[in-house]
């Protein structure tokens, strides 16, 4: 069986050593392909920023705090990984200058720079090989779900994956999320509103049913 590399969670950003940027991710969607991926006999690596979630029992947990430790820790596992699943909420952005201890309070206007952050999936795919890619897509400025499964292709196409499942913002610490996946070769697949385990079962299960193709692909 593949080994399975899962990023999960928000980053936080730090300000300083008490502030940060983050998001509103609670990691519940990637944990749970984690323990379907094991559950379905896979190995898995789980790269996951901080969560409130206990990762589950069997799998192999790094826990990072930035999206720069986050692809640290990615580079690290992807030599073994075979499919890699990019759900983690990283953040686009983070303060150019973190400032030691925590600067007082004043009555100053204050400025922040900000720089970009790296886009992890995409610098992973960058070495690609034979594994499979799939990335997550929300999208809460997009005008409807068309234009939303047409930026989601964008992006997939952009950044070399396999399939990218696509929600929006309401999949957000909710418990129940219904998302369309879209893979490389043109088709979309609807799923209905479900829990994120049954969610996340079915991914695991189309992601190594896509890895086991390429593997008899290029067997002799």
């Amino acid at each position: 069986m593949p080994t399975v590399l899962v990023t999960a969670g928000p980053t936080r950003e730090h300000l300083d050593e008490v502030r940060f940027l983050t998001n509103a991710s609670t990691g519940r969607m990637g944990y749970a392909i984690a323990a379907a991926a094991h559950a379905a006999g896979c190995e898995v690596v789980l790269v996951t920023g901080p969560t409130h979630l206990t990762p589950p029992a069997g799998v192999t947990d790094v826990q990072v705090v930035s999206a720069l430790e986050m692809l640290a820790a990615c580079e690290r596992a992807l030599a073994r990984a075979d499919i890699v699943f990019g759900v983690a909420a990283v953040a686009d952005h983070r303060p150019r200058a973190r400032h030691a201890g925590k600067p007082a309070k004043n009555d100053a206007p204050y400025s922040l720079e900000l720089v970009p952050n790296p886009d992890i999936l995409a610098s992973l795919a960058r070495v690609k090989g034979r594994r499979v890619f799939v990335g997550f897509s929300l999208d809460a400025q997009a005008a409807d779900a068309s234009a939303q499964r047409e930026r989601a292709r964008r992006k997939l196409e952009r950044k070399g994956l396999d399939l990218i499942v696509v929600n929006d913002s309401s999949a957000l610490g909710a418990e129940r999320s219904a998302v369309t996946v879209l893979d490389a070769g043109g088709h979309d697949y609807a799923l209905p509103p479900q829990d994120k385990e049954a969610t996340a079962a079915w991914l695991v299960q189309l992601a190594l049913a896509r890895w086991r193709t390429r593997v008899d692909e290029a067997s002799p």
